[in-house]
């Protein structure tokens, strides 16, 4: 059994993560700037026995730092995964003054304290393809960044900033680097779980640029499968790309969920102008993490989806009742 702490532990990946945790055993501290959001999308309260063994903060690392610490020294984490990130591309065009107020200037404030934190024996920085801005064809860890919007600047430049901390001191980072991740328990403003809820609801879904931009999406349960070989077993310094070998367009994607839920394409979709600095592709080569780590996804696109989609239908009266767009939280 180890210790975690999980940074952001309100997000998708973040409590599903945790979920994936305590199942084998481990001690968990979970942070987040909110308090905890409805149990729909927090996967690990959905254990048979409850969170078990798993300890909540409500912590803003741009403005509570110093309680942080007093929980960390409490804690004494052996390994530390952040998840933590101010998301959403097409937002941060608007005030990107927060984007890096939280992706730049409160992660190096951070940093530069678990620097010093001698218990810690790994830190999993959970990046983003959108570093590297759109691609051609699949790319390597070792792909120049060109990020196109503030969203993705700000995570760039976090990137870099934890390189040179880990050259300078040995900082034991690691990064990752995940395709588009989706699953049970998904925010409703991303394309998977809003498709799927708005073709049960009967409701228009904007399709952006006519869904021609092309993705690779691998099911949640096989993010933290490889999050957690790279926590124990991934070099430092180094990164590490989860991704499945198929790619689909966003068009194509949404077809396949009409599909399944019995409802015509022109019924479901309202095509809509592309947004501002969009990646018409970017697709992560996961070659390094399957013969360093011995890992491979194991939940194609079709069985995931049919997955969420049973999340969304024993949860319908739940979710057409929450919030369905994103709001921005400075």
């Amino acid at each position: 059994m180890s210790r975690f702490l999980v940074i952001g532990s309100n997000s998708f990946s973040g409590s599903s993560f945790i979920q994936h945790l305590l199942k084998e055993d481990h001690e968990v501290m979970g942070i987040s700037r909110s308090e905890e959001i409805h149990q729909v999308y927090l996967p690990y309260k959905w254990l048979d026995n409850g969170p078990s063994g798993f300890k909540f903060h409500q912590v803003d690392i741009n403005n509570d730092l110093e309680l942080l610490k007093t929980y960390i020294k409490e804690f004494q984490p052996e390994y530390v995964v952040n998840f933590a990130a101010q998301g959403m591309v097409a937002e941060s065009w608007i005030t990107p003054e927060d984007w890096y107020q939280t992706n730049v200037v409160g992660q190096v404030k951070l940093h530069n304290y678990l620097r010093t934190i001698d218990c810690i024996k790994k830190y999993v920085h959970v990046s983003t393809p959108e570093a590297y801005g759109s691609t051609d064809g699949w790319v390597t860890e070792n792909y120049s960044f060109s990020p196109s919007t503030p969203y993705a600047v700000s995570r760039a430049a976090c990137d870099l900033h934890l390189l040179s901390f880990f050259r300078a001191y040995k900082f034991p980072v690691v990064f990752t680097r995940a395709a588009n991740v989706y699953g049970e328990g998904q925010q409703l403003y991303r394309i998977i779980p809003r498709a799927l809820l708005f073709a049960r609801l009967g409701k228009k879904l904007q399709l952006h640029g006519g869904g021609h931009s092309v993705r690779s999406f691998i099911h949640i349960d096989d993010v933290t499968d490889a999050t957690l070989k790279i926590a124990f077993n991934g070099e430092i310094g180094d990164t590490y790309h989860i991704s499945t070998n198929d790619t689909v367009s966003i068009r194509d994607l949404v077809a396949m969920i009409c599909k399944m839920t019995d409802i015509p394409f022109s019924d479901l979709v309202e095509e809509t102008e592309d947004r501002l600095g969009k990646d018409q592709s970017y697709l992560l080569r996961s070659t390094k993490l399957r013969q360093e780590l011995d890992w491979k996804d194991k939940i194609s696109l079709e069985a995931g989806i049919k997955k969420t989609l049973t999340w969304v239908d024993d949860n319908l009266s739940c979710l057409q009742s929450l919030p369905m767009d994103y709001s921005h939280k400075p």
